[in-house]
Order: structure tokens, then C-alpha cells, then sequence
């Protein structure tokens, strides 16, 4: 999924675990197979304290980004042929919980790791490069200041070598 073009690998010392069926919880996604769910899985750690998840206007702010990043991205002729075979309620709703959980918001995050989602998408650079810049084009009409804007793209930005094939 490309979830994460944004996402890469971190460290987490919380414990993985194996959910059978993810979307049985989340009616109206399409089953996936079971895998590994925990922290690390997000790509990158939480932010301390509450000022990232505050500057991104908590829950609501992030739903908008989230949907304009998707919705943006759907749009884009250069890049909508990776989404079109994807769950985009799924994509929806794990992305908030990565943006939540990496903003520190109290969210838990229950996608796939970077790396399996992207598995065999045949991402390039130019793919991520454009949803960075639809990312951004989303951070600017939810009005998010450029500081916070920045340290959050740099937490997702290694995330490109876990989702980047080629």
C-alpha cells in the first residue's frame, strides 16, 4: 500500500504482535493477511511532548491532511495508478493513525511495516517526491507552520529507503 511512500524503519522496543484478520475490526476494508502489528511498523518514533500533534490541530487537523494527501494523490495523473488497486478506507484510516501515533496524539498504529506495504510497487524517488509535495500542499491549507511542517517531514523522510524500489 503506498501508506507509507512517506514511511520508513525505526526502533521500537514495544513487542509485535499477530492480528489474523485486521479489517475484521474495521468494517467496509477488504481482509488482508495476517501480520506482525506493533509500533515500529509506523516507519519512525513519536514525537515527545504535544506541541507536533497541537501544531497539526490534533485529530481533525490530521483527517484533513490525510484527505487531501489521498485525495490529491488520486488526482495526480503522474501517480494515481499506484492507488487504484488499493482499499482507500484502509489507506485512509492507517495513514491518520501513522501521522497520530508519529505526532504523538495517543494513537496506536496497526498498518503493515514500510517495507511490506510498499512490497512490489515499483516505487521511484519521483513517486515519493510527489507525495511529499501533495503532503505539503496539505500541511499549507491546514495552515501548519513551516517549522512544524519541516520537522515532521524529516521524521518521515528516511522512510524512503523502505519504500523506494527502484
Amino acid at each position: 500500500m503506498i501508506q507509507a511512500l512517506i514511511f520508513a524503519a525505526a526502533l521500537s522496543t514495544a513487542p509485535a504482535f499477530v492480528i489474523e484478520h485486521p479489517s475484521a475490526t474495521h468494517p467496509g476494508e477488504e481482509a488482508v493477511a495476517a501480520y506482525a502489528q506493533g509500533p515500529a511498523n509506523a516507519g519512525a518514533g513519536p514525537f515527545q511532548g504535544d506541541a507536533m500533534w497541537t501544531a497539526f490541530h490534533r485529530q481533525a487537523g490530521v483527517g484533513r491532511v490525510v484527505d487531501e494527501l489521498v485525495d490529491l494523490s488520486l488526482a495526480d495523473p503522474k501517480i494515481s495508478d499506484i492507488f487504484t488497486s488499493h482499499d482507500m478506507e484502509r489507506l485512509r484510516r492507517t495513514l491518520k493513525e501513522q501521522f497520530c501515533y508519529l505526532l504523538n496524539g495517543g494513537c496506536d498504529y496497526s498498518g503493515r511495516d514500510m517495507k511490506a506495504a510498499h512490497k512490489d510497487l515499483g516505487l521511484q524517488t519521483t513517486d515519493f517526491n510527489l507525495l511529499v509535495e501533495h503532503l505539503q500542499t496539505a500541511m499549507d491549507h491546514e495552515k501548519i507552520g513551516f517549522r512544524a511542517q519541516n520537522r515532521f517531514l524529516a521524521r518521515l523522510a528516511p522512510m524512503q529507503r523502505m519504500t523506494v524500489e527502484r
